[in-house]
């Protein structure tokens, strides 16, 4: 009888085996923040514009910082988003 090598394996090890770990963390993150900022936006009723108004910012950058699937997005990008929703960020090492 032949045994699966996959069977009891994790998703994150195979992720890691293929060089993919870190961006599919990435792109999770950038989701879960993404929903977050549309989230507060919708609680506070506030545009695309106007957010970007009070960030000081372009719509197409609040676009690029909105997009799940744009995993590059800066600090201050995000720091100036949450203060602009009178958030703040923290980020920690897990």
């Amino acid at each position: 009888m032949m045994k699966n090598k996959h069977i009891g394996s994790r998703f994150d090890d195979f992720l890691e085996e293929e060089g993919l770990l870190a961006e599919s963390e990435a792109t999770a993150i950038k989701r879960v923040i993404a929903y977050q900022i549309e989230r507060e936006m919708a609680e506070c009723n506030l545009s695309k514009s106007a957010l970007a108004r009070m960030m000081r910012t372009s719509r197409s950058s609040l676009d690029r910082l909105l997009d799940p699937d744009n995993a590059s997005v800066t600090l201050l990008t995000l720091q100036s988003a949450a203060l602009a929703l009178g958030k703040k960020l923290k980020i920690h090492l897990a």
